[in-house]
């Protein structure tokens, strides 16, 4: 199985890269104070960095909203998944404890002001793909019960023609979420090798390091971009 970005998304976003964590053998049902403590440590160091700061005019946010217009999605209303949580946690609103897996993803992608996804791997039987949509694709809504389609060439990840996200980084499917029951999981980390890739592999790095350290299992560790547009997921 493969994580890959389709060659006509280099073609728009050539500097698109990914860091990527794969890990299997899981358990995310235990209780791990660690992961909490360190989700309520980033919250904290959010709030405290974006106070009187308008979120969406950060540059750490600027790129991401950049990329969206080119890719033709309007940033003020489908705001990148970063924004978005960090946009939340500036108005003082917090970030509830969902489960451990989805608690540290959201740690890390805070910590770094770096989008971030979780993907069951159980759920996926073809490769995972960044790619613009094609016909026959469907999403279904997180929380959802009724599929919808994407629109004309809206770049999505997907696996077959399921999506697991619609606008890039934008919103998740209810297929492939993160529950209690996940013992394989995907984590991508999005970003740009000309302006935060430094960071991203900052990111996957600690974030490989704390799932060996905390759930006991030696994760694989990748890094997408123009020159290497796929990794195995193992």
């Amino acid at each position: 199985m493969r994580y890959c970005i389709d060659k006509a998304v280099f073609d728009i976003l050539p500097t698109i890269c990914v860091g990527t964590v794969c890990a299997r053998g899981v358990d995310n049902r235990r209780v791990y104070p660690e992961i909490s403590e360190m989700l309520a440590s980033s919250i904290a160091f959010c709030e405290a960095a974006f106070e009187n700061i308008k979120v969406k005019d950060d540059p750490e946010i600027i790129c991401y909203r950049e990329a969206f217009r080119t890719l033709g999605i309007n940033p003020g209303k489908y705001m990148c998944s970063i924004e978005a949580l960090i946009s939340r946690i500036a108005k003082k609103k917090g970030m509830p404890c969902i489960n451990p897996l989805v608690d540290l993803n959201n740690a890390i992608s805070i910590k770094y002001a770096l989008p971030m996804g979780t993907h069951d791997l159980g759920t996926i039987r073809d490769d995972l793909e960044v790619r613009f949509s094609r016909p026959g694709d469907t999403f279904l809504p997180f929380g959802g019960t009724e599929t919808e389609q994407p629109e004309e060439n809206e770049l999505v990840y997907v696996s077959g023609h399921e999506v697991r996200t619609r606008r890039w980084t934008w919103r998740q499917s209810e297929i492939g979420k993160i529950t209690e029951d996940t013992s394989s999981v995907f984590f991508p980390i999005d970003g740009f090798t000309d302006i935060n890739r430094e960071r991203v592999i900052q990111a996957r790095d600690e974030l490989a390091k704390l799932i060996e350290n905390i759930f006991g299992t030696v994760p694989t560790v990748g890094f997408v971009n123009i020159s290497a547009p796929e990794t195995e997921l193992i």
